[in-house]
């Protein structure tokens, strides 16, 4: 039971940044852009936000926790809105390919990450870490020491992160915005068919563009939690490789659906630890690292058998519109 416990405990930690990444794409998507990019964001929201609450701890006689954790997300959710903005303007105005635009964003945005990360590691002359206080502000639970001790569901419920319950709420919202709101069917039918929300009067360009670019902004502040909690506060130019990519196999696992994800992106988080926690001697560790990849395809291939309409990708995913061809 204590070996359960704690793998779930560290899913949760390793599969909140996946959270956030999955739910940006997912908004993205649903308006019919597909952002391949997300590796790339996620680079650049762990290194600005990092970099915002650095300075911010630097320049400041007495820093508080509260606005160290606004400062980060404002920073990487300004990256990724910014590098998410370069992208909807290549595909969405100039109409560039968007498979081709996102693997190129995930180069860019890789790069920006590592140069801020390297800079700043060189102009301080060491590596480039938070204080004890604010790395225990960022890991601690909000919840009192008296819930956390409650048997089995204190450690469960009450022992994660601020960002954890935040992302659980923005999961909610997401959902209710997505599936109960006139304007959440307005971004729906954009990513179904944008000739007809076009011709219903509904301004496709605009809602493909606010959906990618807040999209990108949420995706890079899971970036940013992966530095200050999995990574310990402490930049690592290859410590993000791979969980943009993993955000992306997750938008499919869970079918474009928000509250999917948080279960998802736990299970995802299991499996990304897996292999420190259940040490089978004759499978090699690349195996453990390829399984969220290989249920992803097991998924897909099982929901594209059943053909089932709520379980498939929006149906101008990845496709440019052209309104004089309406």
């Amino acid at each position: 039971m204590t070996l359960l416990i704690t793998l779930i405990i560290a899913a949760i930690t390793y599969g909140t940044p996946l959270l956030f990444g999955t739910l940006g794409e997912i908004l993205t998507e649903k308006s019919g852009n597909l952002n391949l990019g997300v590796e790339g964001i996620m680079f650049m929201g762990g290194a600005l936000g990092l970099g915002g609450v650095y300075y911010y701890e630097k320049f400041s006689s007495s820093p508080n926790g509260f606005v160290a954790i606004l400062v980060g997300i404002f920073f990487a959710f300004l990256a990724g809105a910014i590098a998410s903005l370069i992208f909807s303007f290549l595909t969405i105005t100039l109409r560039a390919n968007q498979n081709v635009t996102g693997l190129a964003l995930t180069i860019f945005g890789t790069g920006v990450g590592q140069f801020t990360g390297e800079y700043m590691r060189v102009h301080q002359g060491g590596y480039v870490a938070l204080s004890n206080h604010l790395k225990e502000f960022f890991s601690k639970s909000i919840f009192p020491q008296g819930l956390q001790n409650i048997p089995v569901a204190g450690k469960l419920l009450f022992s994660h992160s601020l960002f954890f319950y935040l992302a659980l709420v923005l999961a909610v919202v997401m959902w209710w915005f997505l599936y109960k709101t006139r304007t959440g069917l307005h971004l729906r039918s954009v990513g179904e068919n944008p000739a007809t929300a076009d011709a219903a009067g509904i301004n496709v360009t605009k809602f493909k563009y606010l959906s990618t670019i807040i999209g990108g902004g949420i995706s890079a502040i899971g970036g940013m939690v992966y530095i200050v909690t999995t990574a310990g506060c402490v930049w690592n130019h290859e410590g993000l490789s791979g969980v943009g990519w993993l955000a992306v196999a997750l938008v499919i696992f869970c079918m474009w659906h928000p509250l999917s994800a948080i279960w998802g992106s736990i299970f995802f988080g299991a499996l990304m630890i897996l292999y420190l926690r259940l040490i089978i001697p004759f499978i090699p560790t690349q195996l453990y690292k390829i399984l969220p990849y290989l249920v992803t395809v097991i998924v897909l291939v099982i929901s594209s058998m059943r053909n089932n309409k709520d379980k498939q990708p929006p149906a101008s995913l990845g496709l440019p519109y052209f309104r004089e061809d309406r």
